[in-house]
């Protein structure tokens, strides 16, 4: 049975988690009727005066509980039954409140993950124990998925850490360390993870001793004094006089709330939901007692799960999990990857060198020149000291990890790697020559790969001895934000050489998907036509600045000239020539982005492209750059429904013929691509589901008219073609599984 009660001869009671088939305890169905079952042999024991205190812990030393089952809320929100959401959740709500209401101290003992409806239990406790782990974190991460904690944690977290800190949890999704949770009073004591077991047992006994006729008076009514203070959900932690006036008066309360709310519309237009429902929710739980706020969560929890938005997140989440967790899910295939090294040194190879050092990978840089390996290691410092100044990281630890980074001229740490990534400039004679001395210098076994946006892997492996060791391993830039890696496979590359890699990938925290060589892969080869569209409708005389706020209104985290900036301006050009070059006159480079190409204007990274910067940041469009795209008089009341379909629907056609090829094979893999790697806005779902819910018929006969007005940039593909004549989707017609597609063939 998991998860089981047991109870010593001391009345010290534990439920304890342990399921056997996974490598996290999950909350199923069947894992919460184990659990109403042990909580009601609780009750009993405690109703007989045999169980003095209740501890909850696990078996696994790296997860308490990760979090409820979200294959089942995927089928809940693929019916979009709101009914059985609200049933599921109230019926949760009443058994974590019955533990609330155990007659004895509960006590959760936290090692490892504790995330959703694991925090969520461990919030019903009367107190929460944690290990020290680097690994263990504490979290509600519902409204990622686009709900919120329905089973009792919007309520309870912010009377217990008070509103500010709970706003941030709940808002966010982000996990809290142990030292965070410790210090706004989530967790009560810190144990050491080598005794966490031992200490948790005894801390149990004390409370016991506490609760009951306990051994010292002054201990006993302190104690109980600390336990009155959690169930009032009166926040346990000294706050100033600032944190006292917000957190703890209904002026306060109704001024962060009003904040929150305000701060929440800026940052996703409203195009979320969950966020809006988390404070309202909060709202009510605060004015009208638990009792209404857990009422209001279980009517939200039925109204969001029932939501289009919360149905593409959770496709989102099915995705990205699937990519992380192929063959290589366990990490036996990098095992042999204990050292990684990086020839070049510009922006690109240090930000995978700082990523490798972060994930505690000993990594060397090289280059042929001094000034590059110091500007290199310079960049990879700059990164570590962002880290720490937004918390990430100690200094002390930023230290530690930015020592594990060398660089030098030679190959001398270089042939120490398992596996090295060569990221030298955009040229396919200079990348050849490099590869051909990177071959030279490493073990046969060592796999090398290519951090190409654009260039034929096939090409490149035709100048190794080994190209059975050899991929493509695509990052965005920058390294340490971006999460999608393309991991491109030639046709010689052996696929241990690709499990290889993708397991490196998800070491990195970052998420693979697995190409076919060609033009731009997946991402930039989709990206390419939309960029290139948003070029011609500059030539028509578009302001470029509300060209880009067409994008942002789409939901695009950034509107095409800005992304352009972003990129380089030199990079994308060479980028959507190899793509005219590869397709033809329908990607042809647009008048007005072939001109800026020549015009001195780097983009972001030197300070002024279609955008004047300063550091990272845009301080506006500069005024010149018409003159230098040869346009005289930008407008800006032109036609913003118009110039969405024509950027977007070019990628949307991009996309179906990236499929037609054969580049990856299902619907999904684009999608994940799309959103982890450009930012397509995960509300709509991906490209290609955006597609599928406005309906392939429209987008067909919207992509007729465009080629009738506009030429063959716009004609439809043969694929989307015959999705629309027969009423299909992309995602039905290329499934994730890969007989689906065997048997589509």
């Amino acid at each position: 049975m998991n998860p089981r009660f047991e109870l010593d001869a001391e009345g010290v009671g534990q439920i304890i988690f342990g399921d056997p088939l996974r490598a996290h305890n999950v909350l199923t169905e069947e894992v919460l009727l184990d659990l109403e079952q042990a909580v009601a042999q609780a009750h009993d024991a405690a109703g007989e005066g045999r169980l003095r205190v209740l501890l909850i812990a696990s078996a696994k030393p790296g997860s308490f509980i990760a979090g409820a089952d979200v294959d089942a809320i995927t089928a809940i929100a693929a019916a979009g039954d709101r009914k059985r959401g609200v049933e599921i959740s109230r019926r949760i709500q009443a058994m974590f409140g019955r533990i609330a209401e155990m007659p004895v101290p509960t006590i959760a003992a936290i090692r490892g993950i504790c995330l959703g409806g694991g925090t969520e239990l461990a919030l019903a406790c009367h107190y929460r124990v944690s290990d020290d782990g680097d690994r263990t974190r504490i979290g509600l991460p519902e409204v990622q998925l686009g709900i919120l904690p329905g089973w009792g944690g919007t309520t309870r977290l912010p009377r217990l850490v008070g509103l500010r800190a709970a706003l941030d949890l709940l808002l966010t999704g982000k996990p809290a360390r142990v030292s965070k949770a410790k210090r706004i009073g989530l967790v009560d004591q810190v144990f050491p993870r080598h005794q966490f077991r031992e200490r948790c047992l005894d801390f149990a006994r004390d409370v016991a001793d506490g609760h009951g006729q306990g051994r010292d008076a002054r201990a006993t009514s302190g104690r109980r004094e600390r336990r009155a203070r959690v169930g009032s959900g009166r926040p346990r932690v000294r706050r100033g006089v600032v944190a006292r006036l917000l957190d703890g008066t209904a002026p306060g309360r109704w001024l962060v709330l009003r904040m929150a709310g305000r701060r929440v519309l800026k940052l996703t237009g409203g195009r979320y939901v969950a966020p809006l429902r988390i404070l309202s929710v909060v709202r009510r739980g605060l004015r009208g007692g638990p009792a209404a706020g857990l009422q209001a969560e279980a009517e939200a929890i039925g109204n969001l799960i029932a939501s289009p938005v919360c149905r593409h997140l959770l496709g989102l989440f099915g995705w990205r999990e699937a990519a992380r967790k192929g063959p290589w899910s366990d990490g036996g295939r990098d095992a042999g990857v204990d050292r990684v090294a990086v020839v070049g040194a510009g922006q690109l190879g240090a930000g995978i060198a700082q990523l490798a050092a972060y994930n505690d990978l000993p990594v060397r840089m090289k280059d042929v020149r001094h000034e590059a390996v110091a500007g290199g290691l310079a960049y990879a410092r700059s990164v570590f000291d962002g880290a720490v100044k937004r918390r990430k990281l100690r200094r002390r630890d930023a230290m530690t990890k930015m020592a594990m980074i060398s660089g030098g001229l030679d190959y001398s740490g270089v042939a120490l790697a398992g596996l090295v990534v060569e990221a030298v400039v955009e040229r396919m004679d200079v990348k050849q020559a490099v590869l051909r001395e990177v071959e030279a210098a490493v073990r046969a076994e060592a796999v090398i790969v290519t951090n190409t946006s654009s260039l034929s892997i096939d090409e490149m492996a035709s100048v190794l001895e080994r190209p059975g060791r050899f991929a493509g391993m695509h990052f965005f830039h920058p390294v340490h934000r971006m999460p999608l890696v393309e991991v491109v496979a030639g046709e010689r590359t052996g696929a241990d050489t690709i499990e290889t890699i993708a397991a490196l990938a998800v070491r990195l925290g970052k998420v693979p998907v697995i190409t076919r060589d060609g033009p731009g892969f997946l991402v930039n080869r989709i990206i390419g036509p939309g960029l290139n569209e948003a070029g011609h409708l500059l030539d028509e005389g578009w302001d470029a600045a509300a060209l880009d706020h067409v994008w942002t209104r789409f939901g695009m985290p950034m509107g095409p000239c800005r992304l352009i900036d972003t990129i380089g301006m030199e990079v994308a050009y060479h980028a959507g020539q190899a793509l005219a070059a590869a397709f033809g006159d329908r990607l042809a480079p647009a008048r007005s982005l072939t001109s800026l190409a020549t015009s001195n204007r780097p983009g972001q990274k030197g300070g002024r492209g279609f955008y004047l910067y300063e550091g990272a940041k845009p301080k506006g469009i500069d005024p010149s750059v018409y003159a230098d795209m040869g346009v005289s008089s930008p407008r800006s009341d032109l036609d913003p429904a118009g110039a969405r379909d024509r950027t977007i629907l070019a990628m949307v056609n991009e996309a179906a013929r990236v499929l037609e090829d054969g580049i990856v094979p299902g619907a999904a893999d684009v999608d994940l691509g799309m959103i982890m790697g450009a930012g397509f806005p995960p509300f709509r779902g991906g490209l290609l589901k955006y597609a599928d819910d406005r309906g392939l018929h429209e987008i067909f006969a919207t992509l007729s008219a465009l080629h009738d007005a506009h030429g063959n940039r716009f004609e439809p593909s043969a694929l989307l073609t015959q999705l629309a004549e027969g009423g299909e989707t992309f995602h039905r017609a290329f499934p994730p599984a890969d007989g689906a597609r065997t048997e589509r063939e």
